[in-house]
């Protein structure tokens, strides 16, 4: 992929060649954080800064990019730190880098979501390396899927990926289950647009073509048919376009090929940092099989309608991402800010 126009798409195209073998610990961190921006965030907001320091790197939360209104307990914000942390680990594993990770490793810090530490070498398996391999292919896709339900085997590949970090993986599977999630999806739309202050906070996030934004969302990276893609800003702050919105994502979740809550037994920092790993894990294997990915967390992020999910699929725990699958045509990644940026 080159991209000529918006210099912030550049970052997803990575030389290796470029990786400073002999060079030191913190040059080569400084390199593979590379490949940890490249994780996904709500609204691409990129809430992640990062500190270099004698071999380990520390993934701080930044406060500054959270979103107020729809993630008042910043729970989205450390699952998009857990994701980077997980990129970080691939990239480091491939580069043959043993990483050690502590979680939360300062008490009096609870924006310090993990230190990575470079601690000697490690062979990068197989496994490893079909993850890494998938790192700058894997961008969400908000178009309309196509193609039939994963097979069994890859389902279970999945759920086990998920499961390696703490984590559980529901697959919706009965008509009913499906259409009672996306109605509580609808719902979400309805309640969070009817809300000014909601509108006003996608408003900032989301920017046409002719921006050259290093964050949010532009109208490339949305579904052609999406309301956001008809909108300027300055429509979104003043209209409530929920009922469309709600019709439009209820169509979506009812016919996507795939459809699926991943969830935590708790729902605390620890739990929503791993829960970004696990997301990361089972994004990485599903591009991989040539799938993509996109969420519908519009219940889970409505506080009232939360436990109605949990409820649905008869969870045993939290849910924390609604999120399809499947296979879809090609789109633009979203920009990013470059490793310089989110230096600390």
């Amino acid at each position: 992929m080159k991209n000529d126009t918006n210099p912030h798409l550049q970052v997803w195209e990575i030389d290796e060649s470029e990786y400073p073998a002999n060079g030191s610990h913190d040059a080569q961190l400084r390199f593979l954080l590379r490949y940890a921006i490249l994780a996904p965030s709500s609204h691409n907001t990129q809430p992640w800064l990062f500190q270099i320091h004698d071999g380990t790197v520390d993934i701080y939360a930044d406060q500054s990019r959270t979103l107020r209104v729809t993630d008042p307990d910043d729970r989205q914000m450390i699952i998009a730190c857990g994701c980077a942390l997980f990129n970080l680990c691939v990239a480091m594993r491939h580069f043959g880098h043993n990483a050690v990770v502590e979680r939360f490793p300062d008490p009096d810090d609870p924006m310090l979501v993990a230190r990575v530490r470079i601690d000697g070498e490690t062979f990068s398996s197989d496994e490893n390396e079909m993850l890494f391999e998938a790192i700058a292919k894997r961008h969400t896709n908000r178009q309309r899927f196509t193609g039939d339900p994963i097979p069994h085997e890859l389902e279970l590949k999945l759920k086990n990926a998920v499961a390696s970090s703490g984590g559980w993986l529901h697959f919706v599977q009965s008509t009913n289950e499906r259409h009672a999630l996306a109605e509580l999806i609808a719902e979400g739309d309805r309640l969070q647009w009817a809300k000014k202050v909601f509108r006003l906070e996608l408003a900032a996030w989301i920017h046409p073509a002719s921006t050259h934004s290093n964050a949010g969302i532009p109208h490339s990276a949305l579904d052609a048919q999406d309301l956001l893609t008809l909108a300027e800003p300055r429509v979104i702050r003043t209209f409530d376009l929920g009922d469309g919105q709600a019709a439009k994502d209820l169509d979506i979740a009812v016919y996507s090929p795939n459809l699926c809550v991943l969830g935590s037994s708790y729902d605390n920092p620890k739990a929503w940092v791993e829960s970004g790993e696990a997301l990361a894990h089972l994004l990485l294997l599903a591009r991989n099989y040539h799938l993509y990915a996109s969420f519908l967390d519009q219940p889970i992020e409505v506080a009232e309608l939360r436990p109605k999910v949990g409820e649905l699929i008869q969870a045993n725990g939290h849910p924390q991402i609604i999120l399809r699958l499947g296979q879809g045509s090609h789109v633009n990644p979203t920009p990013r800010r470059s490793v310089a940026e989110v230096l600390a």
